[in-house]
């Protein structure tokens, strides 16, 4: 019998007691007197969705308990709330977090005597200024837990070499949470960061990994040179590529052309996780491709409309999560900024727990152009389909109270002529907007878009009065 054929559904109640007895077994989340047991309920998405809620429901009071009785900002805004009253249904009456008011009371947001914190880290914030974040010693456990399930769910094992593309240093969380789930896993790790592609190549050849955890962009760069230097054997023993920080898939969940050149180049199969620093909590996608699994003991997740209303099932909106049973900073109702949706049929690798789409835009980069809302993925996936083009980046300026200026630049391989009115209405056939564009020389573009300092080529300069802010894309 399947586990979704069980009878798992009129046990419900004996279930609940278990999961009651479980929590309160262990106490806080700060409690001394034992490591908190983060893989308790690890096959959770597995469940029935009525008993997967009635957990979360469970775990959702604890987590306000905590905030209420520790955070001394959560104290304030819980002052007349009863956690107990508090449930999935009406999660709704309580307040977002906004990352401006972790700027402005980010010492108020800790939990624990500062002597329980063991890493501090950033994440960009909304006036320029980055952000502190701190875990302790129980939240870098949590978050190794949470890439360990992420990760095993797109197949990776303790047979997989998997090499970090992707920075562990410069005060960024990102690899030293793959680096911990992997080691949960049980893979080797290859520790190369953001090196050369020299490196890469160096390292490829001879320790023979089998997955790259590494920036789709970089990861394609990196397939065109083993290519176009002969080296390809080098490819042999890869079979998964882990893309992060950018999206490989559109609103229809269709592969952007990035995924599908990675899978020829590479001949593996591209995977997509999403996280942001101030959740620890991370979306990655399973075998099955379609979606940033929901990683139910860890975290609620809803998407909101421009107004805070929940959307239903597939609806645009910003990206809201409630990460749970974390310790430093926690946090509550936490709006990330980020434009997906979310799918809610169970998935055919077994799951019932919702999945989060890819990320279309940032909510801050959304531009209004003759009455038609644009984000910036939905033009440079044109740029990246026309292999004439070397690269890109757009300027936005106001044109009015009403409209948006957007103007693309864009470098050309040597020979080609016309480029301009070709990207021009390939724009205009994917956006429904005519936008101008204009080409630089090679050298020129790319002194514009790697500033120094950033980790990330900066492909959006955003010149409205009201944002004045260039995007590491």
């Amino acid at each position: 019998m399947s586990l979704l054929q069980s009878p798992l559904r009129s046990v419900i109640c004996d279930f609940s007691k278990y999961i009651w007895g479980k929590i309160t077994s262990m106490g806080s989340i700060s409690d001394n007197n034992k490591p908190f047991d983060f893989a308790r309920f690890k096959n959770i998405d597995c469940l029935e969705v009525d008993i997967i809620n009635h957990t979360q429901n469970i775990l959702l009071q604890d987590h306000l308990l905590y905030c209420k009785n520790n955070s001394p900002y959560y104290q304030k805004v819980l002052d007349k709330i009863n956690p107990a009253d508090i449930s999935l249904n009406n999660l709704v009456d309580l307040p977002f977090t906004e990352k401006a008011d972790i700027e402005n009371c980010n010492d108020k947001f800790l939990a624990v005597p500062t002597e329980k914190i063991v890493d501090i880290v950033f994440s960009s914030g909304t006036i320029g200024k980055s952000t502190k974040i701190m875990y302790t010693e129980s939240d870098l456990r949590r978050l190794a837990y949470n890439e360990e399930k992420s990760l095993k769910a797109s197949g990776v094992t303790s047979k997989d070499i998997v090499l970090l593309a992707c920075t562990m240093d410069r005060c960024f969380i990102a690899g030293l949470a793959y680096f911990l789930g992997l080691r949960n896993i049980g893979a080797s790790v290859v520790r190369n960061g953001v090196g050369s592609i020299e490196s890469h190549v160096e390292i490829i050849n001879r320790l023979k990994p089998t997955v790259i955890i590494g920036v789709p962009t970089f990861l394609k760069k990196l397939g065109e040179y083993l290519r176009d230097t002969g080296l390809g054997s080098a490819f042999s023993n890869v079979n998964r590529l882990v893309c992060i920080g950018e999206p490989i898939r559109d609103r229809d969940m269709h592969p952007l052309y990035i995924a599908e050149k990675l899978e020829k180049l590479w001949e593996a199969k591209v995977y997509s996780t999403y996280a942001s620093t101030e959740t620890i909590t991370t979306f990655c996608e399973c075998e099955e491709q379609y979606g940033g699994h929901l990683l139910s003991d860890l975290a609620i997740v809803e998407i909101v409309d421009e107004q805070g209303n929940v959307q239903l099932n597939g609806e645009l909106g910003e990206v809201v999560v409630t990460p749970l049973s974390v310790e430093g900073m926690p946090l509550i109702r936490f709006k990330t900024g980020d434009i997906s949706f979310l799918i809610d049929e169970p998935c055919r690798c077994g799951r019932n727990s919702p999945r989060l789409g890819p990320i279309v835009g940032r909510k801050k980069q959304m531009m209004k152009v003759y009455g038609t809302t644009i984000y910036p993925q939905s033009i440079f996936s044109v740029l990246d389909e026309a292999d004439f083009v070397l690269d890109y980046f757009l300027e936005v300026f106001n044109e009015s109270e009403l409209s948006d200026q957007v103007q693309v630049f864009i470098a050309l391989k040597e020979g080609i002529i016309g480029a301009e009115k070709i990207i021009s209405e390939k724009i205009k056939a994917r956006i429904r907007v005519k936008l101008q564009v204009s080409v630089l020389t090679k050298e020129t573009l790319m002194e514009r878009i790697y500033e120094s300092g950033l980790r990330k080529p900066v492909r959006l300069f955003d010149k409205r009065s009201k944002h004045l802010k260039n995007y590491e894309l």
